[in-house]
Formats: C-alpha cells, sequence, structure tokens
C-alpha cells in the first residue's frame, strides 16, 4: 500500500477530521455572492476594496498600518529586511524550524544578504534563556506563534511579555509570524492587538486557520509599511489586481474568525480520542490551538493499510499522508469547519475500530 492510496482513500472518506472541506472554485464563488459586481477592484495596491481591508486589519492587530501580501514567504522576508537595514546589522535570529529556515529554500539567505542565528533546541520552544544567551549582536528576533513543526506548541504569556521586554530594552526589533496567530487567541485570552504590542511587525496568514484562497497582511508603523510598499513592488508582489484573495480573504475572516475558540474546543475532544488508543500519541499531548501532532508508533508503510480499511468501512477520512518519525509516523491535524460535521456516534466507532485494528499489528 503506497502513500497514493492512503491519499486516494482519504479523498474518496465523506467526513474529514481537518480543514474546512474541499478546496474548490466554489470558495470564491461563495466569497463573491454578496458582493457588487460593479465594484471597482484594486490597482497595483490601490483603491477602497483593498485600502479598507487593510485598514481593518490594521486596527484588529493593533497597529498604525498594515499592507496586504500575496505571500506570507514575501511579507516575512521584507520585514526582516527592513529591520536589517534599519539597525544596519545584517543578522537576525529564530527558532531552527522556521519557516524562513526549513521551507523557503534558503531565501532570506540568497537573496538578502541576512544570516540567521538559530536558537533553542528543535523539539522545544524557544525561552527566555535562549534569547539572553545570544552572544552576537541581531537586528531583530522572530518568534513564531504557534510553532507549527513541534505540534502547535506556545510558550505562556508571562514569557513572551519576558522576551519582548529584554529585546525592547536592547533595541533588537521583535517580528511575529503569526501565521496562525488567530487560531492562538482562545488559549491566551488575550485579543489579536494585545499580543501585537509585543512585536514591532506582525504577519498572518488568510488561508490557514481562517480558510481563505491565499494571501497574508504584514502590519506595523507606518513607516515600517511605506517601506514595504518599496519592497513589494521590487519582490513583484504588486500585481495589477489582488482583489480575489482579498475578497477571499475578508469573507473567511468575517465567517471564521468568531470560531476560533470552538476549534480550540474540538482540538481538545479529539487528541483526547487519539490519546485514548493503544499505539497513538498527540504533541502536545493536551493542544493548545486548533493543531496538533499524532504520533503513531508505526511505520508508514504497516500503518497505511489501516488508514484505508478504516476510511472505507467508516467514511472518516483521519489524514492523507503520513511522515516517517522516530521510528514511527506521525501526521497534522489543525481543525476547522469539517470537524462539527461529523457525526458523534460514526467519530468515536472510528477511533474504536482503529484501537482494535492496531492491537492486531
Amino acid at each position: 500500500m503506497n502513500t497514493s492510496s492512503l491519499s486516494e482513500a482519504f479523498n474518496h472518506a465523506p467526513y474529514h477530521i481537518s480543514g474546512h472541506g474541499p478546496r474548490t472554485v466554489q470558495m470564491l464563488k461563495d466569497a463573491l455572492e454578496n458582493m457588487d459586481g460593479q465594484q471597482a477592484a484594486d490597482r497595483y495596491g490601490t483603491g477602497a476594496i483593498i485600502e479598507v481591508f487593510e485598514r481593518k486589519m490594521a486596527q484588529y492587530l493593533g497597529k498604525q498600518s498594515a499592507m496586504f501580501f500575496p505571500s506570507g514567504t514575501m511579507a516575512q522576508q521584507i520585514a526582516l529586511r527592513i529591520w536589517c537595514d534599519r539597525q544596519n546589522l545584517f543578522k537576525v535570529a529564530y527558532h531552527p524550524l522556521c519557516h524562513l529556515e526549513i521551507h523557503e529554500q534558503d531565501g532570506l539567505k540568497m537573496l538578502h544578504p541576512i544570516e540567521p542565528i538559530l536558537l533553542a533546541d528543535p523539539t522545544r520552544l524557544i525561552g527566555v534563556a535562549d534569547v539572553e544567551s545570544l552572544s552576537e549582536p541581531i537586528a531583530a528576533l522572530l518568534l513564531e506563534l504557534p510553532q507549527r513543526e513541534i505540534g502547535g506548541q506556545l510558550p505562556d504569556y508571562e514569557t513572551l511579555e519576558e522576551i519582548s521586554g529584554w529585546c525592547r530594552s536592547r533595541d533588537i526589533k521583535r517580528h511575529l509570524d503569526g501565521a496562525r496567530l488567530f487560531e492562538c487567541l482562545p488559549y491566551y485570552h488575550k485579543t489579536a492587538a494585545e499580543i501585537g504590542k509585543l512585536f514591532d511587525s506582525v504577519y498572518v496568514s488568510f488561508y490557514k486557520g481562517i480558510g481563505g484562497i491565499a494571501g497574508a497582511i504584514l502590519a506595523g508603523d507606518e513607516d515600517f509599511i511605506q517601506l514595504a510598499r518599496v519592497w513589494k513592488r521590487r519582490y513583484g508582489g504588486d500585481l495589477i489586481s489582488l482583489y480575489p484573495y482579498i475578497v477571499s480573504a475578508n469573507d473567511s475572516f468575517d465567517r471564521r474568525i468568531g470560531k476560533m475558540a470552538q476549534y480550540y474546543a474540538d482540538a481538545k475532544e479529539l487528541a483526547a480520542l487519539f490519546n485514548g488508543i493503544r499505539r497513538f500519541s498527540t504533541e502536545p499531548e493536551v493542544p493548545v490551538t486548533n493543531m496538533f501532532h499524532a504520533h503513531i508508533d508505526q511505520t508508514p508503510s504497516a500503518i497505511e493499510p489501516v488508514l484505508v480499511a478504516i476510511y472505507q468501512d467508516t467514511g472518516i477520512g483521519l489524514t492523507g499522508w503520513l511522515r516517517p518519525c522516530d521510528g514511527g509516523s506521525m501526521f497534522e491535524v489543525s481543525i476547522g469547519d469539517a470537524f462539527a460535521t461529523i457525526p458523534k456516534d460514526p467519530l468515536r466507532q472510528t477511533f474504536a475500530l482503529l484501537d482494535s485494528k492496531l492491537s492486531a499489528l
């Protein structure tokens, strides 16, 4: 049994535990449903349709200004370049599993003369002691909330305040990789603006927990965003129009921002089901956002036939992929609208069946 058969079985399952449902063209049709077809499109980053949304997000994030980008990769590289230019210091610090380090083909290093300093062990969060132990000056510190590659873990709020204060006292700029910032709010019992005050710049994504088509916001002070506007043009990010992404982002934000607490509660419920059966564990054991990693003490080749059979028997798909990990397997779970559509009895039966089949391995 290979990964493609697992993916195929997952795609055919009527119910999925993660996400908001299939990513189809219907997403855009739904977002455009209540739009005036005669409304003017944005043009090279200007126009009411983009400017109103940018002001809305700046206010939500507690910043003076904000700019819409077609991708978070572009937004974050630009943010760090601006802070390095301002400090005339081309070193930044972040986690070893930061998106810029492992998913961007060394874009920060190749496109800019910026040297990353990796903080903390890859298996844990950056702590106060890690920042205090920096042995060389840096222009900026990037913190990712939550830390996706270790199961969506979060530091406590007091740690964030202490790290922010330490950096501020040394004129080290603080940048927030808040791709999933919205999903953190129920755990912290804070607003996005309250968290944003701890950082000089904030990036958020609109296709993850919010479930839009694509796009990101970068927020900060007015001068910072004016410089970001220049860099956006240099990067080729000023498309003649971005309104399909903006309309989708705005619609998805309004539709889902009030559901983050429910996604968080659902993630804790689902993680308890995984931890209640043999051979499974979750990281973290009790989720702190709507996401976690599920670990299995079996290799992908051993577990894939079991999962395929369960999807076919129950109609509930747990994952379409498995990654080898520490002699076993893992996959990521990220709760959205789809989980609430699964009937509770079939869900419990799925886990009972999974437990029974795993006992035979």
